[in-house]
């Protein structure tokens, strides 16, 4: 799964002259209609749209980024770097032309429009292993319903999808689909790509039954269905397929992928096909100087790392800092080869998450006790006697904070916070803490649609506030 497959047949996305929009025309030096025959082309394309969340706008960087930059755990060096892209996430100022913004929907799209021909056309074809045919269209279903459930989390209602798309007129007028009807079709995703997928593989990276149950218990929770989110994640923990390092210092070692407490993550490698399959995350998430292009984008804030314990485990195997005290993730590792070329996985979902969203449910669910269980099983991988809390609003605080540094960036706290229902008051109160006069409301918690989805296709209304 190192390497990356772009499929001729497979086109970026073209509408009239912009390359930036949502459909895809077919640009093929292979007729499509001649490929798709055989077992070997449909795992040439699974490949494919693997291929894709390892792109710009997906895990490389900015998916990372929009996960941490606008909480109060993570704050951008230098905003003004890269055209302030990064800059305006960190202090809500984000324009509709922002180029992040607009590459990780056209990203997003590309990796759907990807699955979406690959479930188009497998069905047709025979397999040697029927089983293999299954986990096929069971990964197609889980990378489709993990790109959904960004956007949605980003953007709100999104257009939604879920046919090849042979000619993109097919698609103008009809705006953008209902939150609750995406979701229904990522649960409707997730659900049958449990039935289809194998409980193991021997293919580092792919999609495994465990993954698939990790984020349908995710999204559930995020939809506030605690008892269906507790079946799924509940169904991880019995697998026996997971379970935590001994130290936090292992999880995220270059020679220790893909370990027992990952349950996926996007590869990434060193020194392939010219340097080209590494990520660009270790640098640009550096502070400046510190290496070669070094941009100082989404850093830990230097009030999240106070919140460690002087005894917790985590706080020098997660963080490091420069001489001037500039905090920066440990998480990635530095590369040998160019400082772009990254050979850190993205780590997507593993283990301690689905101890801690466990936790988050029991507690919501009045079951204090179990809650307090799993929460303590990765304070004492922390190092850290158990949580002193027991009472339900006590232990959401403590869960909350055993998240931020636990996943110190790994994307995951600006979602928290929107699961939550915090994100203005927590934002405003850290602005007022850090001294900026920065205020937000509600509007501000969704990211703009790209300007260039508009200007394309009318029907695709702007977020309201942009």
């Amino acid at each position: 799964m190192k390497k990356t497959l772009y499929l001729a047949l497979f086109a970026t996305l073209v509408m009239t002259a912009c390359t930036d929009e949502l459909f895809q025309v077919p640009i093929t030096d292979k007729e499509s209609s001649n490929f798709f025959k055989s077992e070997v082309e449909i795992e040439e394309a699974v490949n494919g749209v693997y291929s894709t969340l390892q792109f710009t706008g997906l895990y490389n960087l900015y998916i990372p980024a929009l996960g941490e930059i606008s909480s109060d755990d993570a704050f951008d060096e230098v905003p003004a770097n890269d055209n302030g892209i990064y800059g305006e996430l960190d202090e809500f100022t984000t324009v509709t032309s922002n180029a992040l913004i607009t590459r990780t929907w056209k990203d997003s799209y590309i990796g759907i429009q990807y699955a979406n021909t690959v479930l188009n056309r497998i069905e047709g074809i025979s397999f040697t292993t029927p089983a293999t045919k299954n986990a096929r269209i069971g990964e197609m279903q889980f990378i489709r319903a993990l790109l959904y459930f960004n956007l949605v989390r980003l953007f709100g209602d999104v257009p939604l999808v879920i046919e090849e798309t042979k000619n993109p007129n097919d698609f103008f007028g009809k705006g953008r689909t209902p939150l609750d009807q995406v979701y229904q079709q990522i649960i409707s995703d997730l659900t049958n790509a449990i039935a289809n997928l194998p409980v193991s593989t021997t293919q580092q990276g792919r999609v495994i039954k465990t993954a698939a149950q990790a984020l349908l218990g995710k999204v559930l929770l995020t939809r506030k269905d605690y008892n269906g989110a507790k079946t799924q994640l509940q169904a991880v923990v019995s697998s026996g397929k997971h379970s935590l390092l001994a130290k936090p210092e292992e999880i995220f070692s270059i020679s220790n992928e893909n370990n027992a407490e990952i349950i996926f993550s996007v590869q990434f490698a060193s020194g392939i096909n010219g340097n080209t399959e590494g990520s660009a995350a270790h640098q640009q998430f550096s502070p400046s100087g510190t290496v070669s292009g070094a941009k100082g984008h989404n850093l830990p804030s230097k009030q999240l790392v106070a919140l460690y314990a002087a005894n917790d485990l985590r706080k020098n195997a997660y963080v490091g800092t420069t001489s001037i005290g500039t905090p920066f993730s440990k998480k990635l590792v530095k590369p040998t080869t160019s400082p772009a070329d990254g050979a850190s996985n993205f780590v997507v979902l593993r283990y301690a998450d689905v101890l801690l969203m466990l936790a988050e449910v029991e507690n919501e669910l009045n079951n204090t006790s179990s809650a307090a269980t799993y929460l303590n099983q990765v304070r004492k991988r922390a190092g850290l006697a158990d949580a002193t809390a027991s009472n339900q609003a006590d232990l959401r605080t403590a869960i909350e904070l055993e998240r931020r540094l636990e996943f110190i960036g790994e994307g995951h706290r600006w979602f928290d916070l929107l699961r939550y229902g915090k994100a203005v008051e927590v934002m405003n109160e850290w602005f007022k803490s850090v001294g900026k006069l920065i205020t937000i409301n509600s509007n501000r918690l969704l990211m703009p649609i790209p300007q260039g989805q508009i200007d394309t296709d009318p029907a695709i209304k702007q977020n309201p506030g942009y």
